[in-house]
């Protein structure tokens, strides 16, 4: 047992070190970079795209290989820093930690490098510090300990002292300082109870090494289109190789015309198109204040069917706020929240100015005015809840510093855990007096009087004080943390002046973000470290407990099986008094029952479960360096909204992607039939490589990227979230796909014949059928806008970007057929007007047609 006066001794703290390890977190083993970036090549579509690299470098297609293989690298890149990113998060994770702590070893004071606590060891705190460990106090004098970013708890919590042989680190104890927490008031001494991964915080960083990181929804879609591209790919191989063996070709060259054409099936800008779209949106998110770690949590975002929020600094300001105030002249309301002095008390009174003056005189904290920005904005220093009653007090008339430069402090008996009081002596012009708050009840024990509105002194009757304590069960209904207060003048007995009710208020956005969830499908829970009266309080304020739904808290859910917990998931809104593990707990139930799920938050207690959930959020501005990092995303403005603008964004880009694949494809398939189709009916090749390669770079290009950037449709957000297990080609869109592809093809391949037989010139059949190969394709992109729409009912206007990739692609056509030097490098010729109207007539044909088979088809 350590000695509680002279500390271990430096032999024993040597051999604790030596048994138990350094105090540091828990650290996972480092991939190395190498074996990192290698991993990035796993991807099927990118085993496709080396496997076509391969093939074009022996078909001597020099240029195609070059080119795929930059676009492989760059997704290679883009993967590897994402991943070498997320190594950054224990890293974080330890910088929280003390980096020095002051001990007593061998009877001496002396200051050690955190990492070197063992158990055992005697160590002294004060207002400031941050603990270096768990520690058991054996002394606390007025000590107060902000632990919001480990337990949720949003105010600070008083701490005292215990036993010298308490062993226990439970969270929530009274007698326990928490590593990583911090000392706001009073100081402490204690005996090291757990070091390292052992702490609180170290089974944080425990629980955040095991998670494994998952694939994303779209990773999942992707997959999907890269198996059915492989399908396709070997299918046209064969049977093209198959029709030409059958038509008496050589065996040999069919085999490569058919490997040729296989190639030339794979939409080789499809994982750079999807990089760019991703990127895109990132940087339109990051203007709306939402930062996007992984470039596919973007997506991930839009299929979000639940959204498990913290309430401290989410949900609420994370600043105590003066709610009410009851006096003998009423009970007022305060208007107003947070650090701004714009507010008001609804009242007035002799009873009401004397309370003020009470809460700023028994008071550590202070307030100034920031030297840039809001001037009615106040940065406080000290206590939260001293903070508050300084800025309702600014609200009231009362400035803290010209009231205290007319009373001098002479004395003061600190907040005490057993009286529940605190006591400031000051000395005025008018005498010496004593200023007291603490629990209303024990403030009101003290007094045998009260002051009426009139501001005279009148006894304490027995009906006076179950009034005022109805006022305390009214607020403590609402979730407010009561104070009472008191004035004892010099020679006389203590006056009781009041009520304060105060609480951390919801965010104004907040209700109108949880209204916007909802119409979205979107379920919203809180998870807190809070109590369950005030998280239930505030969750009915925001919208989130409604009628029917079940608060739960952590010591009910510790007695609950997994599957229990399944079951309670889907009727309970409200989790409190929660531990870390509790969180990491339900977000696992809810990914069990298929859910896709986002989980927000801003203290270190919320980290594991940000990693673990489908998609991890963070505030920016009150969130800790851990769950930044442990983070997808982090809100810049800690707004709820902006998460829910980032929801719609992501199910915008998911919309988009499946716009741009379902162009590139119907594409490609009309590309490939055009040839495949030429081959079987034996006429002379359709397309010549060049002219293939030049409709590759007019059409799959800037169209498709001008595709990836279609604004919102706000009615998405009016929609249930999509399902985990959706197909990515669910709603017939493979059905579109292939019907488009076939009629690109054959109207190409029409195109070619009919103006053979009209002008008799082979160059002029190629460049018709170029012609109507590119513009039926450049017609397709404006299609693909609306999934729902045909080319006559979709919007054209509201993406400028795509008018521009279209016009440009129309330039590149136009002059490849018309310029003199271009005719040579593409072999085109010029068309007259007969049939120039001919090719763009069958390019026309096909939108019409679609049109009207959606027509029979609905």
């Amino acid at each position: 047992m350590t000695d509680i006066k002279n500390g271990l001794t430096s032999a024993e703290a040597e051999k604790r070190l030596r048994q138990d390890g350094e105090n540091r977190l828990a650290e996972k083993k480092k991939a190395a970079p190498l074996k990192i970036f290698a991993g990035q090549f796993k991807d099927i579509m990118v085993i496709i795209l080396l496997a076509a690299t391969a093939v074009s470098v022996f078909l001597g297609e020099y240029y195609d290989a070059l080119t795929i293989i930059i676009i492989v690298l760059l997704n290679a890149v883009l993967g590897f820093i994402q991943e070498y990113r997320t190594e950054r998060t224990l890293e974080a994770l330890k910088d929280m930690t003390a980096p020095t702590a002051k001990v007593c070893r061998d009877g001496k004071r002396m200051v050690i490098p955190a990492a070197q606590l063992v158990r055992g060891d005697l160590v002294f705190l004060e207002a400031g510090d941050r603990v270096p460990a768990d520690i058991a106090l054996t002394s606390a004098r007025g000590v107060l300990a902000e632990e919001s970013a480990l337990t949720g708890e949003s105010a600070p919590v008083e701490k005292t002292s215990g036993n010298a042989a308490h062993t226990d680190n439970s969270l929530n104890l009274k007698n326990v300082a928490y590593g990583g927490t911090v000392i706001t008031k009073g100081t402490a001494e204690g005996i090291v109870i757990a070091v390292g991964t052992s702490s609180q915080m170290g089974k944080i960083s425990g629980m955040l090494s095991e998670i494994e990181e998952e694939e994303t929804p779209l990773q999942k879609r992707l997959g999907e289109l890269g198996r059915v591209i492989a399908v396709i790919c070997l299918v046209i191989c064969v049977v093209v190789a198959g029709a030409g063996i059958l038509r008496g070709e050589p065996v040999f060259d069919m085999l490569m015309t058919g490997i040729t054409v296989a190639i030339a099936a794979i939409p080789e800008g499809l994982p750079a198109t999807v990089t760019i779209a991703l990127a895109l949106a990132v940087s339109r998110m990051m203007k709306q204040k939402a930062l996007v770690h992984r470039l596919h949590s973007v997506e991930t975002l839009g299929c979000a069917s639940v959204i498990c929020t913290d309430k401290t600094g989410t949900i609420t300001e994370n600043r105590m706020t003066v709610k009410k105030i009851a006096v003998t002249s009423g009970t007022f309301e305060v208007t107003g929240s947070g650090s701004s002095i714009d507010g008001k008390i609804l009242g007035s009174g002799n009873d009401l100015e004397t309370l003020l003056k009470c809460a700023v005189l028994c008071n550590n904290a202070s307030l100034t005015v920031p030297e840039k920005g809001n001037k009615k904005q106040r940065i406080s220093v000290g206590d939260p809840t001293e903070a508050a009653l300084l800025i309702a007090a600014e609200k009231g008339g009362f400035s803290a510093d010209k009231l205290k430069s007319h009373y001098k402090r002479t004395n003061e008996i600190p907040f005490d855990s057993e009286t529940r009081l605190m006591t400031v002596t000051c000395q005025s012009a008018d005498g010496s007096a004593d200023y007291i708050k603490g629990s209303p009840e024990a403030v009101m024990k003290l007094c045998g009087q009260f002051t009426d509105g009139r501001g005279n002194v009148r006894p304490l009757t027995s009906a006076v004080r179950s009034r005022f304590m109805s006022e305390v069960d009214k607020m403590s209904e609402e979730a407010l943390r009561t104070l009472g207060f008191a004035v004892k003048k010099s020679g006389e007995s203590p006056v009781f002046l009041g009520i304060t009710g105060m609480i951390d208020p919801p965010r104004a956005e907040a209700k109108k973000a949880v209204d916007l969830c909802r119409r979205a499908h979107i379920r919203t829970v809180m998870i807190t470290g809070d109590h369950a009266k005030t998280a239930a309080a505030v969750a009915r304020q925001t919208g989130i407990l409604r009628p029917g739904d079940e608060v739960l808290t952590g010591d009910r859910l510790d007695k609950m099986s997994d599957e229990r917990l399944e079951a309670a998931v889907e009727k309970t809104a409200v989790y409190a008094r929660v531990s870390p593990a509790h969180k990491l707990r339900i977000v696992r139930a809810f990914k069990k029952k298929g859910r896709i799920v986002t989980m927000t938050g801003d203290g270190v207690n919320d980290a594991p479960a940000i990693k673990e959930a489908s998609i991890g959020v963070a505030m920016g501005v009150t969130g800790t360096d851990v769950t930044k990092q442990a983070a997808d995303v982090i809100l810049l403005d800690d707004n709820f909204a902006t998460l829910v603008n980032a929801v719609s964004q992501g199910r915008a880009i998911y919309a988009n992607i499946r716009k741009f694949v379902r162009y590139l494809l119907s594409c490609n398939i009309g590309e490939v039939l055009t040839m495949f189709l030429g081959i079987v009916f034996g006429t002379p090749m359709v397309l010549l490589p060049t002219q293939i390669l030049l409709v590759n770079l007019v059409t799959d290009g800037l169209p498709a990227i001008a595709l990836g950037v279609e604004p919102p449709d706000m009615s998405q957000m009016e929609k249930p979230p999509r399902k985990p297990d959706e197909s990515f080609f669910s709603d017939g869109l493979m059905r579109k796909i292939v019907l488009r592809g076939i009629l690109i093809g054959v109207l190409s391949l029409a195109s070619f014949w009919v103006t053979l037989n009209l002008s008799g010139d082979i160059a002029a059949a190629r460049t018709a059928a170029l012609f109507t190969l590119v513009i039926s394709q450049l017609l397709h992109v404006f299609e693909c806008k609306s999934e729902d729409g045909n080319i006559f009912t979709v919007p054209y206007l509201n993406n400028f970007k795509l008018i521009l990739a279209v016009l440009a692609s129309l330039l590149v056509i136009a002059a490849a057929i018309y310029l003199p030097m271009l005719q040579t490098v593409f072999s085109t010729v010029p068309l007259n007007r007969e049939l120039l109207l001919t090719a763009f007539g069958f390019a026309a044909a096909a939108p019409i047609i679609q049109s009207v088979f959606s027509l029979f088809e609905r």
